[in-house]
């Protein structure tokens, strides 16, 4: 993914001393269905590490509270709407994930030999909300799911890591960019919902305490702004989130006065919200990629003139009880088209409503985590296969590009299921 524009170059600069990495051995297996054998090519091996799919399992297992489904019991409770979301999240990262550079750097939570996705990084004294996952960042709640794609080429640029003396890498931005304006969007929108539901006197119309979410993610661009300043932190991310509200029918239409839920899709850049209704295995909504030009997504940052107010879409879809909803990073949807992802969500959903077990968790009794580890464990097939087939290659051979094969890049997922909110009403 490449950044809009080229920064100013660094006054006294010095690079960071050189990475050793350790050689990894790594085993790819071939997929089925979408190779061409007609093609063969040469390639090299991976230098990177992969994560094997027991790895990816056991880090979505362990990441489902830290992806913030459980930030709430530290944070004011939210009030109660009519549906919620039961939600689970699948990632695979193209390479090991790494701490934040200060101020927003912690220290491990046990040991040094705890994996650094362990690490609790804060900022403005409060641990950041979501998952980092590469260079991706992702947040799933009751009502408010996102994933963001910090943009990897700030690697390749000095002042990517604003000239500090670290022995820290020098692509820290572009992850931690996208974590912040996920931590921040996900808060303001969590305070639009208290503050509405607290407003006195009571809004008697519903359209009045509608989300803005637009608003929210500008106010989140701003505090990434404040809070990246003093170290001159640079970097962009692109920006995509789906927020579960409800509409009631006016007193006027004559039918039934039972809310319905109603979902408002915010997305700026190349990750998708797709909303999928797997009883019929069919697609209701999703977003539409926004590019400057290919592989240049529109995004939020150091030196992009893109802004949430001029450049963020935002879309209200209807919805369904029992209808699931994706937020995903490119890395799922440059390996897989449309139609392979409702198979594979329907498919999951079905084969888990056959074998579900209750001590498994994330929603649904775990349904979801498993439809969104299907949906990665497909697109990382495509991703490692050198002679697939892949909606990435065909957007490249229509630029005259010369490809081949699946796109490596980190892979991202959350699942929602839209559920009615049976849950006691909390006091905020």
């Amino acid at each position: 993914m490449r950044i809009l524009r080229r920064p100013a170059p660094a006054t006294k600069w010095r690079s960071p001393p050189p990475l050793t990495p350790r050689p990894h051995i790594v085993l790819i297996s071939s997929s089925r269905g979408r190779r061409r054998p007609d093609c063969p090519r040469a390639h090299s091996t991976l230098a990177q590490k992969q994560h094997s799919p027991d790895d990816a399992d056991d880090a979505a297992q362990r990441s489902d509270d830290d992806a913030g489904h459980n930030d709430q019991t530290t944070r004011r409770p939210l009030p109660h709407l009519p549906f919620r979301f039961e939600t689970g999240i699948g990632v695979f990262a193209k390479r090991p994930p790494r701490p934040f550079p200060p101020p927003f750097l912690s220290r491990p939570s046990a040991s040094f030999s705890d994996p650094l996705s362990t690490h609790r990084a804060v900022v403005d004294g409060e641990a950041i909300r979501g998952l980092t996952n590469g260079d991706d960042a992702i947040y799933a709640s009751d009502y408010f799911i996102c994933a963001n794609d910090g943009v990897g080429a700030w690697a390749t640029r000095p002042r990517g890591h604003a000239g500090y003396e670290s022995p820290l890498p020098s692509h820290l931005p572009d992850e931690l960019w996208a974590r912040l304006i996920l931590h921040f969007w996900s808060a303001a929108i969590d305070e639009d919902l208290i503050r509405a539901a607290t407003a006195k006197p009571a809004r008697a119309d519903p359209v009045d305490a509608e989300p803005h979410p637009v608003a929210a993610l500008s106010a989140a661009y701003k505090k990434t702004l404040e809070a990246t300043e003093a170290h001159d932190w640079q970097g962009t991310t692109t920006a995509c989130g789906a927020q579960l509200h409800y509409a009631t029918p006016s007193s006027g239409d004559g039918g039934s006065s039972a809310p319905t839920p109603l979902l408002y899709v915010t997305n700026l850049g190349d990750c998708q919200v797709m909303v999928v209704r797997p009883r019929d295995r069919s697609v209701v909504f999703k977003t539409t990629e926004q590019w400057h030009w290919f592989d240049c997504p529109r995004q939020l940052g150091t030196n992009s003139p893109d802004t949430p107010e001029t450049n963020a879409v935002v879309d209200r879809v209807a919805l369904q009880v029992g209808d699931v909803v994706l937020a995903m990073s490119d890395g799922v949807i440059d390996n897989l088209w449309t139609h392979e992802i409702v198979d594979i969500v329907a498919a999951s959903i079905e084969g888990w409503e056959k074998t579900a077990s209750p001590s498994r968790r994330g929603g649904r009794d775990g349904g979801m985590r498993q439809a969104a580890q299907d949906l990665v464990a497909a697109a990382r097939n495509i991703a490692l296969d050198p002679y697939a087939q892949s909606p990435f290659m065909e957007h490249a051979i229509e630029e005259g590009l010369a490809s081949e094969g699946g796109k490596m890049d980190d892979i991202s997922v959350v699942a929602a299921l839209c559920v009615e909110n049976s849950q006691e009403p909390e006091t905020p």
